[in-house]
């Protein structure tokens, strides 16, 4: 799917978050990444065969 060089991390690679861009909708809360993957802006993630991964932020602690 990647024509860049170097190419853009897989689907399935620890670093897919890293790809480039694809498409980018801020006003809906997703961007799609070259590798196929739809990151949403809690940081979960919808794979290209379907598997979901869960937000996964920092969590927050109360001072």
């Amino acid at each position: 799917m990647c024509q860049h060089q170097p190419p853009c991390p897989t689907a399935s690679s620890a670093d897919r978050e890293s790809a480039r861009l694809v498409a980018h909708h801020p006003e809906q809360g997703w961007s799609l990444l070259c590798n196929g993957v739809l990151l949403f802006e809690d940081t979960g993630e919808l794979l290209p065969d379907g598997q979901v991964i869960a937000p996964h932020r920092p969590a927050v602690t109360a001072a």
